[in-house]
């Protein structure tokens, strides 16, 4: 199967024209829901019954108390109904799932990763896709842009230890944001050919008299919201690779543009509410050049085929799909794990071993380009003011981010958060990797059989879900760690970002003075970029060396 280069050439500037047509229309009305003051009557309502004064804003430790209460019930929930799914209607022939995979699955969908042990057509059923799992994909997706937003008003505030009501920003994503987009998404699917039915179709072929059964349900609704929300997880166990739930090119590409829909246009509400655009302007810019450059650099990996697996294989075809193609297939793996997206349109462990490496280094960089649903934002704005801290030692200059003084507090807070996914991906796969039994579940050789444990890891850590397929991780072992690693991937970041949202928002404003580092423009963005590809690369490079780089580097 060739690399269709003017195919490439021609889908990445129609992504980005149609982003950059969009951008400041969606970042102008996100900014004004956010600082919004009145209430819709579905937002009323969800007040009344969650017994909510929409009236009181919360300080940080209210604000993050709410955030980990609401998730922790979302996940005991999820959990707890995956196991009585056989009581609910459109589930009768399936049986309770297997609780390893329960408690996955509910991490993995309330953290937004959408990490898949399980095949869901024979897994679970149409109540919980429905039910369950989609509605976890809105919820998720707005929690993350919710922790983001709380983290700019910590930037835009002065004197004040108030954040914010996470219940009202939680009801105004989801009413005003996520729902309208969504439904939209879904016609436009259901017009381009994504399945959208309740029930499986019974087929007789005339000729055979042979019957079929073809597998169906709300695909196209959820779908939508899988790629919106930057979540993942398939309606089918092929994902958007399947027929049903991407059915020709231009859909794909129309989900790629879903994924990066909402992460890149929230620096211009970002701009916005700060009061200087020229400040989202230039976040935006980082993110744009960072996707650029990935994505050149995957399609330039898969056009090569470089590998000792690819060159057995007899080259690229084996785990793409051939509707759409390799070109297609590298816009799409580059954008979905440089979000926390992880759905996929071609097998990741097929692709070969370089382009597998760019797929982890997105993922490392901390899905900042543009990211997932708010946690992108938020990402790159803690970068921002680690970068500031590094431009104003370089000039002998106390570092400011936008008047807030960045002192030992906040530096300690930002210091952690790019820790601490380095240090669960580095943990969790060191210790897998000694253990032989955990290790027979990547039943790889070699270079490759550590890359696969190393992908699950920075993937579950990240929030991506996406996967070498080669590994099975529906055992004890892999549920349980991989379940830790999206849990504290998550949450463990949410605490320091809304630590320094409050420990900002507490500071006055200091007026801009001859000595102050400028952070907009490009100068500023040039040390962005560098900080943001640099602690990649001390943090990961050794990890790599022994996995994809040794693979695509072997002849």
């Amino acid at each position: 199967m060739a690399f269709n280069t003017p195919s490439f050439l021609i889908q990445v500037p129609a992504l980005v024209l149609a982003l950059a047509a969009v951008h400041k229309p969606l970042g102008l009305y996100l900014a004004r829901v956010f600082d919004g003051t009145g209430s819709s009557r579905p937002e009323r309502l969800f007040y009344r019954l969650a017994g909510v004064d929409a009236h009181t804003e919360q300080a940080w430790p209210t604000y993050l108390r709410s955030v980990l209460v609401f998730s922790a019930v979302s996940i005991l929930a999820v959990f707890g109904l995956q196991r009585a799914q056989g009581l609910f209607p459109g589930s009768p022939a399936l049986p309770g799932v297997d609780p390893w995979v329960a408690m996955n699955t509910a991490i993995s969908f309330v953290t937004n990763t959408n990490w898949q042990t399980y095949a869901p057509e024979s897994t679970v059923g149409i109540a919980v896709q429905m039910l369950l799992l989609a509605v976890q994909n809105f919820l998720s997706a707005a929690v993350g842009i919710v922790v983001a937003v709380a983290l700019i008003r910590g930037i835009a505030r002065t004197r004040t230890d108030r954040l914010g009501n996470f219940w009202v920003d939680l009801a105004r994503t989801s009413f005003r944001v996520l729902l309208p987009l969504a439904t939209l998404a879904a016609l436009v699917m259901v017009l381009g050919g994504v399945v959208q039915n309740f029930a499986p179709t019974d087929v007789t072929n005339s000729a055979t008299g042979v019957s079929q059964v073809i597998p169906g349900g709300p695909v196209a609704s959820q779908e939508a919201i899988k790629v919106l929300g930057t979540n993942g997880g398939g309606y089918f166990n092929a994902n958007s690779a399947h027929p049903f739930e991407n059915p020709n090119a231009l859909v794909s590409l129309f989900q790629v543009f879903l994924i990066l829909l909402i992460p890149s246009a929230l620096p211009y509400a970002f701009g916005r509410m700060v009061g200087d655009q020229k400040q989202g302007h230039t976040v935006a810019g980082v993110m744009a050049t960072l996707w650029l450059a990935s994505t050149a650099l995957t399609g330039w990996a898969v056009a090569t085929a470089q590998g000792t697996a690819t060159a057995a294989a007899g080259g690229l075809g084996e785990g793409f799909e051939s509707r759409f193609g390799p070109a297609s297939s590298a816009i799409f793996a580059a954008s979905t794990t440089l979000t926390s997206t992880g759905a996929v349109n071609v097998a990741h462990d097929s692709l070969p071993p370089l382009a597998g490496g760019v797929a982890m280094v997105n993922m490392m960089l901390g899905e900042v380009a543009p990211g997932g649903t708010g946690s992108g934002l938020y990402g790159l704005l803690i970068l921002s003011i680690i970068s500031v801290f590094i431009g104003g030692l370089m000039v002998g200059r106390t570092p400011e981010y936008l008047g807030k003084k960045i002192g030992p507090t906040q530096m300690k807070l930002a210091a952690l958060y790019i820790l601490v996914t380095p240090l669960l991906v580095l943990t969790l796969a060191g210790i897998t990797v000694l253990l032989p039994d955990a290790m027979a579940s990547a039943p790889a050789t070699g270079p490759h059989q550590f890359s696969e444990v190393l992908y699950a890891f920075t993937s579950g850590a990240n929030n991506n879900g996406s996967a070498f397929g080669g590994i099975t991780t529906s055992g004890p072992y892999l549920s349980t760690m991989l379940g830790a690693a999206m849990l504290l991937g998550r949450f463990l970041p949410i605490v320091l970002v809304l630590a320094l949202a409050g420990s900002l928002a507490r500071q006055a404003r200091i007026p801009a003075s001859t000595g102050t580092v400028p952070t907009h423009g490009a100068l500023f963005g040039t040390l962005l970029l560098g900080v943001t590809v640099i602690l990649t690369a001390l943090s990961y490079f050794p990890a790599l060396a022994l996995g994809p780089l040794a693979e695509g580097l072997l002849k």
